[in-house]
């Protein structure tokens, strides 16, 4: 599919099945052993708690500047097990040709687990 389609339409109930939340990211480490680079991160979610993602966002990031940045993640797919790491969440960004993926994220500091809609 061409990347400039939109795809299906979907209904307002499908929309509202997608829990996309604002979170600060904690902790990020390079995921060793893996065979696209990516981080291991650790985020707080407010009132949901602290979980865990792999995100491949190492040609644009280094783990320092990640850490205290406040993102957007859908918060309700079921994990997804990478070599011996639990991915709880997916951290949205936008993938260029290149691999680089700047992350969506506030523009003002905002409250940890806030629903997006």
């Amino acid at each position: 599919m061409n990347n400039n389609m939109v795809k299906d339409l979907i209904s307002w109930s499908d929309f509202e099945k997608i829990d996309i939340r604002t979170g600060t990211i904690l902790h990020a480490e390079v995921f060793e052993g893996v065979r696209n680079p990516a981080y291991q991160l650790e985020i707080a979610f407010g009132e949901l708690g602290i979980r865990k993602s792999s995100a491949q966002l190492t040609k644009r990031y280094t783990p320092e500047e990640l850490i205290g940045k406040q993102i957007i993640a859908v918060v309700n797919f079921p994990p997804k097990q990478i070599k011996n790491f639990f991915s709880e969440c997916l951290v949205l960004g936008v993938p260029g040709e290149d691999g680089d993926v700047p992350l969506l994220t506030v523009d003002l500091p905002v409250k940890n687990g806030l629903k997006i809609s």
